[in-house]
């Protein structure tokens, strides 16, 4: 299959999913993205690498951890995504942010597994099963109940529409979007439909 974005031609899309070897612990544990006391381990997390097309029209490698039970199915989103052209600007494992999702997220990264609680909440997140992924988080903002955003690059996406011709703009996730129906067709819940809150970014199962 050759994919033509704004006039470049890919290659088929690539994946690969694989332990956790000793060197990716090693990266999560000194990127304070998985400890002792996690409420999965590490034997049933996998890492992914998966093609996707970046900000630039690009193709690129990417990297993600999820859980077990859903890595296959994830594949094939990202597949899926990157047959439609979706853009997708990095793709890095959240331990290169030393765990942090604010930082991940400043750096617009789309990012799945993080040992970390829920927004606002005590109890863990469903980053922390690995059965959660955030997508272009900057482009899909959390917006909290009273209307916050707090990230300031993200304000100029709070009116959720499509209205320029650019891959950042293709990146933004609206309901009849196919990208965001295509999560929902394996199953995924999409956070730009929860009530009160909105997590435009996020997709958990």
């Amino acid at each position: 299959m050759i994919l033509s974005l704004a006039g470049t031609a890919f290659a088929a899309f690539e994946s690969e999913s694989s332990e956790i070897t000793p060197q990716i612990k090693q990266r999560m544990i000194e990127g304070n993205s998985w400890r002792k006391g996690c409420p999965v381990p590490l034997k049933d997390l996998r890492y992914l690498r998966m093609t996707h097309i970046n900000f630039n029209g690009e193709e690129e490698m990417g990297e993600m951890i999820v859980h077990k039970e859903v890595s296959a199915e994830v594949i094939a989103i990202f597949e899926g995504l990157y047959a439609m052209g979706y853009p997708i600007r990095k793709m890095e494992l959240v331990s290169g942010y030393n765990g942090s999702d604010w930082h991940s997220i400043e750096s617009d990264n789309s990012s799945a597994f993080n040992c970390r609680k829920a927004t606002g909440s005590q109890k863990w997140s469903k980053h922390s099963y690995g059965k959660a992924i955030d997508i272009n988080p900057i482009e899909n903002p959390y917006i909290s109940r009273n209307g916050t955003i707090s990230h300031k690059e993200s304000e100029k996406y709070r009116k959720r529409a499509h209205q320029k011709p650019t891959l950042a703009d293709k990146a933004i996730l609206l309901k009849n979007d196919a990208a965001v129906q295509l999560f929902k067709k394996y199953g995924w819940k999409w956070g730009g439909e929860w009530s009160g809150v909105k997590d435009y970014q996020h997709f958990s199962k």
